[in-house]
């Protein structure tokens, strides 16, 4: 009876005698065993990331799970390849070419789980109206462009491809590129500065120093595009609006301040009309409860008595509807209540030469 070492010695001896069938023997083994993993990933893992709390944990292994017993398999044939050993270079380049898939695989597959992670994260960021959605987004494609580059220099070191010269070059043509694209290397580097700062974001209502106003649609690395009230589209660059003054007027509270400034005739009941103002504010739905609406009597003027209406607008958007309301309520409510409002008035005295030569 043969022993075990018998046995084995005689497998070693069939296996480098007929290499070719050890290899194919060896990539069906590995079939099988992503086969199980598969099964496996599919019955207990899959079932497992069911129950848990955390909802990412199914889409990650949906992306993986392919990944997986692919790279199983083609494990498999670089093993059976190398058992195989054929002639010079078809062994590299077989090997080479596996090498080059698994590498491939896993940089898309990486990618992806870096987009489907981030799109996680932006969607729960801005469901609870937490701002740095831009700040993922940089980080997210940094990582994106760090693992092509990684990949790339991988594959080129595979085939042993010498990058000492491309790094050379690359760096010449750095500087080149440098040089040229100055200015949008400054607003890249302003749109960084933007997003890390964050002086403003998407939905705020700001005012350029140059004087447009308009709401932020978007925040990019190049540029910050905002909307007029008129429905156009500005897109200043980043390198811009880091070096100017910009006025936010969504921050640090949403509301915007409205003044509305009203001239009475000199005699009329101030309690009346300080009371009548405030109940037109509050009455308006555009006006913020909080902080509550104020009259203020600013001045003796020379026709009239000088007030002001103060109340905050819900948002800046509303700011040119609401001035529109109030004044047209007020106009309404003080013509019904007998308030006169003054206007400048001139009285223009004719005289005949004869009484200008008799008065001389």
């Amino acid at each position: 009876m043969k022993t075990y070492k018998q046995w084995w010695s005689e497998i070693w001896i069939f296996m480098n005698d007929s290499r070719l069938v050890t290899g194919l023997l060896i990539v069906a083994a590995f079939g099988i065993l992503a086969w199980l993993v598969n099964l496996f990933v599919d019955r207990v893992l899959f079932a497992l990331a069911r129950r848990s709390k955390f909802h990412l944990d199914d889409e990650i292994l949906k992306i993986l799970r392919r990944p997986i017993w692919v790279s199983i398999l083609l494990t498999g044939c670089l093993f059976g390849v190398e058992w195989i050993s054929p002639q010079p270079p078809f062994g590299f380049i077989f090997q080479a070419a596996i090498k080059s898939a698994l590498i491939l695989l896993w940089a898309l597959t990486i990618n992806r789980t870096l987009l489907r992670i981030a799109d996680d994260w932006i969607r729960h960021w801005r469901s609870v109206q937490r701002e740095g959605t831009e700040i993922i987004s940089l980080g997210i494609n940094i990582a994106r462009v760090l693992l092509l580059a990684g990949a790339l220099f991988l594959l080129l070191a595979l085939w042993k491809i010498n990058i000492t010269p491309l790094l050379a070059s690359a760096g010449i043509a750095g500087v080149a590129v440098a040089l040229a694209a100055k200015e949008t290397l400054s607003n890249f580097f302003g749109g960084v500065s933007v997003l890390l700062d964050q002086p403003y974001k998407v939905g705020d209502y700001i005012v350029l120093d140059s004087g447009e106003r308009g709401e932020v649609t978007q925040v990019g690395l190049r540029s910050t595009r905002i909307i007029t009230r008129d429905d156009v589209q500005i897109s200043i660059p980043n390198s811009v609006i880091t070096n100017t003054k910009i006025i936010n007027e969504s921050a640090p509270e949403p509301r915007f301040r409205v003044r509305i400034k009203i001239g009475v005739a000199y005699g009329s009941d101030v309690d009346k009309l300080e009371e009548l103002l405030l109940s037109l504010a509050r009455e308006n739905d555009l006006v913020s409860p909080e902080p509550n609406p104020r009259v203020r009597f600013r001045r003796f003027g020379d026709s009239s008595l000088d007030f002001e209406l103060l109340c905050w607008a819900l948002r800046p958007h509303d700011k040119g509807r609401l001035v529109h309301e109030l004044n047209r309520s007020i106009y309404k409510s003080l013509n019904s209540a007998g308030i006169e409002i003054p206007f400048p008035q001139r009285d223009v005295h004719l005289y005949s030469k004869n009484d200008i030569s008799e008065r001389s």
